[in-house]
């Protein structure tokens, strides 16, 4: 396996002293995991932050081998960690994609949309902006992995927006994260929480 390809970093796992075990999502190749050496060392922490656009090189002897990882930072989400309402987004969406996605099953639009809605989050001039993105995407990724409906990208105040987020509180619960420990669906409803504060 020999891969290079620009990707969102999505999450660290801590392996060994220094090192982590990176998952990336691809447009190309689909969610990719990775070893990257030094991953929790002062030169690559700032880099090893879900959300960061970054380029990716994976290359392993076997199939069955996990790629080693060489990252190289593109745009970082670092400075928006610091508002706990766009952390509380960017660590939601990085969350349920590293957890709710098949490895190496490529989903051209779910990377677009990935991307699209973290630029959304740093750049809108509150969360008012891109909360009907955030729900939006909850929304085609679950259409996308044959859960949902016809459903679209709410429109309408924050109120009415909350309303949809309720609604997808079951279908991402029991399709999606069924099997994954509760901590994934405890980062939403504390953005929920948040989001609900501005109402």
């Amino acid at each position: 396996m020999h891969v290079r390809a620009p990707a969102i970093f999505l999450a660290a796992r801590p392996h060994g002293e220094t090192a982590v075990i990176g998952r990336f999502l691809t447009g190309e190749y689909g969610l990719l995991a990775g070893y990257v050496a030094g991953g929790r060392g002062r030169n690559l922490r700032p880099v090893v932050i879900p959300g960061n656009a970054v380029e990716v090189q994976l290359s392993a002897k076997s199939d069955s081998q996990l790629p080693f990882a060489k990252v190289e930072l593109v745009q970082s989400r670092g400075p928006w960690l610091g508002e706990p309402l766009a952390a509380a987004a960017i660590a939601w969406v990085c969350a349920l994609s590293a957890t709710a996605l098949p490895e190496r099953q490529p989903y051209p639009s779910l990377y677009d949309a990935l991307g699209g809605t973290l630029d959304a989050i740093c750049h809108a001039p509150s969360a008012r902006g891109w909360a009907g993105a955030l729900v939006g995407f909850e929304v085609l990724l679950l259409r996308e992995l044959g859960y949902g409906g016809a459903g679209q990208r709410p429109l309408g105040d924050l109120a009415q927006i909350i309303e949809v987020m309720d609604d997808l509180v079951e279908p991402l619960d029991h399709y999606l994260l069924a099997d994954s420990r509760g901590d994934v669906m405890a980062a939403r409803q504390r953005l929920r929480d948040l989001l609900g504060r501005m109402i």
